[in-house]
């Protein structure tokens, strides 16, 4: 059966995320050079908190702390579809100097909801991207990637999202609808369309239908405030059952600064730009070249850190403002000392918003944290986590509550990875399933099946083989998530 493909997806899988021009990526792999250092090893729980440490080192970092408590918004992005279990309030995100956000409804669904979104920039934003590799790809993805080599992610004024047509694989009308948006949009804003960036998700194949943007601009930018982060949350919402926001404080130079996030994500999620849209602004003064390298690095240990189903889209979008309102000196190099806190900041916001898509996968019941050891590569050991955290039966085992250790040795096997077979060993939670390549002498089947039936565990093999290590978040596989896509556009 042909599934038809949805917007929000992931890039293909074991490439570096695409940066908006070479020049800037360069700049980026340059710093993850000089960030590697002989304290390395020290560094390694620190992996949110030092800029020395390369990204590609390892990804088994923390876990953020839950946002701070607000009531959930109710109802999912789609009638009928229940707030996941694994759901967590939207955080209490106070205004970001230097942005102002409205939403709208455009009509691009049939039933009453929001579905556009508009952000607004003070002079002198710097703005930085990374965007799906799928070899597809989408009408504003290619727009924002074009202006932003342009104009170097110098002075962007605004951001355009839409929910409900992807305006992929949509050939030169989706191209010219993308354009008019902007035209319109830098008219209204008194600004250049290269400086308005797009965003679209939904179902592939449509054409944008430009004019049910620009007919709402006016009343939109009427509404346009500091304070609604969770509105916004909310708009771009597709099968989210869930808005998923992150907020952090940081010093630079003895000056607070406040970094605040969306993303909407929950189906067609994988490593590598994991599906989603995610727009996050801060009031930092940070160069664009400086900005491009930092969230080029960071992409790698959060957000191509989850997944879903394993399906790559077309259209993944992730967005960094920084729009120099804080009153914080600007900053020029990525590695620059004054931003230690920053870039420690900024992961964890960037992971806290990945693992909401996690927590909000379709049909989703259980969070599991895969955790791989003992890899003759960080990589290695990531391609091994993410064959466990993708495989079928193993998802569908944690959807049963069945601690199926055998269908992990299974995808162990066939991640074509090198493994010590005579050395594996096989953890849930603390409890060994195998050790040294054979069944556990303490194996206990009801105390793992006790384990298993908590919404959220945690699942760790060792490979015997070296000392790569690797983490990836994922969900289980239930009969909502063939419910949910069986239907996607009706």
């Amino acid at each position: 059966m042909t599934k038809t493909p949805k917007a929000s997806g992931k890039t293909p899988a074991e490439k570096a995320p695409e940066t908006a021009h070479n020049p800037v990526a360069a700049a980026g792999a340059a710093l993850e050079r000089a960030l590697v250092d002989p304290l390395a090893s020290a560094l390694k729980r620190a992996g949110l908190r030092r800029a020395q440490k390369s990204a590609g080192e390892d990804v088994s970092i923390a876990t953020p702390a839950t946002p701070a408590a607000k009531p959930a918004a109710t109802g999912a992005g789609k009638p009928g579809l229940a707030i996941s279990p694994l759901a967590v309030p939207f955080p209490i995100i106070p205004p970001i100097a230097g942005v102002e956000i409205a939403t709208g409804r455009a009509g691009f669904y049939k039933h009453e909801r929001e579905d556009l979104l508009l952000m607004r920039f003070a002079e002198g934003t710097s703005a930085a991207g990374v965007f799906t590799r799928h070899g597809v790809g989408s009408a504003p993805v290619d727009w924002c990637k074009r202006q932003l080599a342009a104009t170097g992610g110098a002075d962007v004024r605004a951001l355009v999202v839409n929910a409900g047509c992807a305006n992929s694989f949509t050939g030169r009308p989706g191209a010219d609808a993308v354009r008019r948006v902007a035209t319109a949009v830098g008219k209204r804003l008194d600004c250049r369309q290269r400086d308005v960036m797009m965003a679209s998700t939904g179902v592939i194949g449509v054409i944008l239908d430009d004019s049910k943007i620009t007919a709402r601009l006016p009343e939109v930018e009427s509404r346009l405030k500091a304070d609604a982060w969770a509105e916004a949350g909310r708009a771009i919402m597709t099968t989210d059952t869930f808005p998923k926001g992150a907020y952090a404080t940081a010093m630079i130079d003895g000056v607070e600064v406040k970094i605040a996030g969306i993303c909407k994500g929950s189906g067609m999620i994988a490593p590598d730009m994991a599906t989603m849209l995610a727009f996050v602004a801060t009031d930092a003064a940070i160069a664009p070249a400086a900005l491009q390298t930092l969230v080029s690095l960071y992409t790698r240990t959060t957000f191509n850190c989850v997944t879903v189903d394993g399906d790559r889209s077309t259209n993944d979008t992730l967005l960094l403002f920084a729009t120099g309102q804080s009153g914080a000196p600007k900053i020029h190099r990525a590695g620059d000392k004054r931003l230690a806190d920053f870039r420690e900041k900024l992961e964890g916001v960037l992971l806290d918003l990945a693992l909401q898509l996690v927590r909000d996968g379709e049909g989703a019941t259980k969070f599991v944290k895969i955790t791989v050891n003992g890899a003759e590569s960080p990589a290695s050991a990531r391609k091994i986590a993410r064959t466990i955290a993708e495989s079928p039966l193993v998802k569908t085992a944690f959807a049963g509550e069945d601690a199926n250790w055998g269908r992990i040795v299974m995808a162990v096997g066939r991640a074509d990875e090198p493994v010590a077979r005579e050395k594996i060993n096989v953890r849930f939670g603390d409890l060994y399933a195998a050790r040294d390549g054979l069944i556990s002498a303490e194996y206990d089947e009801a105390k793992m099946s006790a384990y298993v039936k908590n919404a959220e565990f945690e699942v760790s093999v060792d490979v015997g083989v070296g000392k790569g290590s690797a983490t990836v978040w994922t969900c289980d596989l239930t009969k909502q998530y063939v419910a949910i896509n069986g239907d996607y556009r009706s």
